[in-house]
């Protein structure tokens, strides 16, 4: 087992979960750094960032670090785009090294515009959360935590959305071809962790209550009591208790 040094404070919780997971990998399929970067064509030098959390690797190392430790690739893959997303727009400032007399596979143009677009995507989600807490809030203590109550007669500050304006989630559970559906989406692959947004977590969240688990308001927002219920989820399905739901986590929630 090998002796790893601490990871930098300052690191996302998201991406020093991939790091701690790759860590994991690596000592399991007992391979030294040389032999690593010798299996999968990326320099060790490379991996020494990676694994200490001063680079994010790319999605095809993941890949290849999880078929040599004999790992299951979708379970990193979901890490790590999670962890693309907190990486995101730094990456796309900074940049890695490319180019001659670099250990680093120059980047396509199509990998560049994926950085791109996830970043802003993870901006906008964020943006969206803020917004819908803010609200939230501003609607007064004696709001029930449940789903959204009719709309409120006090007043609010101009140009602000109103109770009626915000999106109202259902749930409406169907069992469909033996799996589970509440009416929010049909997903089975996106990938939520805590601070998204949108019709996938209601969708979550509704599921989450019909498995008699507690989310908290089916608000489509993925909060602290949303993350609870996740992984209490996990802990009785046997998988990995990280609070982030991916398709194996679908999959037990639909079944």
């Amino acid at each position: 087992m090998s002796r790893w040094k601490g990871l930098p404070e300052e690191l996302d919780p998201r991406v020093r979960q991939l790091v701690v997971r790759l860590r994991r990998v690596k000592d399991h399929s007992g391979l030294s750094l040389r032999r690593l970067a010798a299996k999968t064509g990326y320099s060790t030098s490379s991996w020494e960032r990676y694994l200490a959390g001063r680079s994010l690797p790319p999605r095809e190392a993941v890949e290849a670090m999880a078929r040599l430790g004999g790992d299951d690739p979708t379970r990193l893959l979901a890490l790590h785009e999670v962890a693309a997303e907190a990486w995101g727009t730094v990456a796309v400032h900074r940049g890695p090294p490319t180019g001659p007399g670099t250990d680093t596979p120059r980047p396509h143009g199509r990998a560049l515009r994926v950085t791109l677009i996830a970043g802003s995507v993870a901006l906008v989600l964020a943006v969206a959360a803020a917004v819908l807490l803010a609200v939230r809030l501003t609607d007064g203590e004696g709001e029930a935590a449940a789903a959204p109550l009719a709309p409120s007669a006090s007043t609010s500050a101009p140009g602000s959305p109103t109770q009626s304006e915000r999106p109202r989630y259902t749930c409406r559970a169907e069992r469909i071809d033996g799996r589970w559906y509440a009416g929010n989406s049909r997903t089975g692959k996106a990938v939520l962790a805590e601070g998204h947004a949108g019709p996938e977590v209601a969708e979550a969240q509704c599921l989450l209550r019909e498995a008699d688990l507690a989310p908290g308001a089916v608000d489509g927002i993925f909060g602290p009591h949303t993350k609870r219920a996740v992984k209490e989820l996990q802990k009785r399905s046997g998988l990995v208790v990280d609070g982030i739901i991916g398709p194996h986590t679908w999959k037990a929630l639909r079944e």
